[in-house]
């Protein structure tokens, strides 16, 4: 390949276009700031120094691991109960159309609803806490998963009865493959709207989280301490859809190729 030709794959590389755009994105940010020159939108030396000083003192990784440990709580829990709810419906037509409308139900309760009912029934424990982003996050992984379940390959599924493939077998080797795209949506979509339901709960509830030091930001008008919190968890989101999620969906998609 030609130096020319080189340079231009290069220049088309995502990890290039990632870079671009992440730098597009700061000088926006600097342009903005320096324009408006306002309390309201720190310019991002500001946000990183207030970052830097959070994670020095501790603050930051303490609030940031009691809210990913709520997470991963309630993320394992509807994700586990969800496939299997799921998985049941989309099989079960009966079933299915017994409990729609509960699911119609649950998914136009509003978060916060769910959250205040919670903590009024329950009182304010972690518990609670826990319970209010898995009813939140609950119906959205049935449906999900439900999808999916209908669309089983049916051909598939008697070619495994005519081989006399057990249970385990059979979901291990025909069904989860299957089900596998729908179940990564599912996670996917879990980890966006689960967090942001769990910084709601510990804004109402909660001495602690990432949730409760956002509130405390807002009382003091500290926007820099608020656009610095949420840059760090959004850097763990990321870190986890990098090293771990789309490893995982490339690792199950081998049988495709």
């Amino acid at each position: 390949m030609s130096p020319s030709l080189q340079l231009r794959a290069n220049w088309h590389s995502p990890r290039v276009l990632h870079t671009l755009s992440l730098l597009l994105f700061l000088g926006l940010w600097q342009g903005l700031a320096s324009y408006l020159n306002s309390m309201a939108l720190p310019p991002p030396v500001a946000v990183a120094e207030v970052l830097w000083r959070e994670i020095v003192s501790g603050q930051l990784p303490h609030h940031l691991s009691i809210t990913l440990l709520r997470l991963l709580a309630s993320f394992s829990i509807a994700m586990l109960f969800g496939c299997a709810i799921g998985i049941v419906l989309g099989r079960n037509r009966q079933l299915d159309y017994f409990f729609d409308n509960w699911l119609v139900i649950l998914l136009n309760i509003p978060a916060l609803v769910t959250i205040i009912l919670c903590y009024i029934w329950f009182g304010l424990v972690e518990s609670a806490a826990i319970l209010a982003v898995v009813i939140n996050k609950l119906p959205n992984v049935v449906v999900t998963i439900r999808e999916g379940a209908r669309t089983l390959d049916q051909d598939l599924l008697e070619m495994a009865r005519s081989y006399h493939f057990g249970r385990r077998k059979t979901f291990l080797h025909v069904v989860w493959p299957q089900l596998h795209p729908f179940v990564m949506s599912a996670t996917r979509t879990g980890l966006a709207l689960i967090w942001k339901i769990i910084l709601v709960v510990e804004l109402l509830g909660r001495s602690d989280g990432m949730g409760y030091q956002l509130h405390l930001f807002f009382q003091l008008f500290d926007v820099a301490g608020i656009l610095a919190y949420t840059i760090a968890f959004v850097a763990v989101i990321q870190l986890i859809e990098v090293l771990l999620l789309k490893p995982l969906d490339e690792r199950s998609q081998r049988w495709r190729r």
